[in-house]
């Protein structure tokens, strides 16, 4: 894949960066992290322009997990309504998800980029929990240049070593993310019963 995706910068320059990395946030398996620490390595050596490079890594990143929003958004809550008695997910865990993502949701926003799984997951339950688009877009936005930025910079400084690092990386963060599904299944099942209605304030 390491390959693959120096082939695919070289051939396809920015148009392919920025397609990359939208489809990475949308949920295509796109290694996210060792494609940006690339891009910092194509620039430390010369072949990639500092500005278009970054603006492809960041308008890809922008346009992927805006478009997640969206698609939560129109078809997030309805589909949920839809297939969740079908599969045991029923109005009331709607309502404590929705609380909890209340609480919690605008910081996974910014900092889910670093953890695989779910930075494709903010986005969408942003738009099926009725985020307003500027607080989705302060927090989403700041972290997709916060996330660009840092594995760039990483590719950039480490030059022909990063990509043993971001494999490293990539793998910590899908035990990260298994560990935190876990952890959320676990909060569902055994947090203590709360009779209260939970009221839709996160856009607030």
């Amino acid at each position: 894949m390491h390959v693959d995706l120096i082939n695919i910068i070289y051939q396809y320059s920015y148009l392919g960066i920025f397609l990359l990395l939208a489809l990475g946030i949308i949920g295509l398996p796109v290694p996210d992290e060792i494609l940006l620490a690339t891009i910092g390595y194509f620039i430390y050596a010369g072949d990639l322009p500092v500005v278009p490079a970054v603006l492809s890594a960041f308008l890809g990143a922008l346009t992927g997990i805006t478009g997640s929003y969206y698609f939560g958004t129109l078809c997030g809550r309805p589909l949920l309504y839809k297939l969740g008695p079908k599969i045991g997910i029923s109005e009331e865990k709607i309502n404590k998800t929705q609380s909890f993502f209340n609480k919690y949701g605008k910081g996974a926003l910014f900092f889910g980029y670093f953890i695989p799984g779910v930075r494709h997951l903010t986005a969408y339950f942003a738009g099926m929990y009725s985020l307003s688009f500027k607080q989705f877009a302060i927090y989403a936005y700041l972290g997709a240049i916060f996330w660009c930025s840092s594995f760039m910079l990483i590719g950039h400084q480490l030059a022909g070593r990063w990509y043993y690092l971001m494999d490293l990386i990539h793998k910590i963060g899908i035990y990260a993310f298994l560990l935190l599904a876990v952890g959320g299944i676990a909060w569902m099942i055994f947090r203590p019963k709360n009779k209260s209605s939970y009221s839709n304030n996160w856009y607030k």
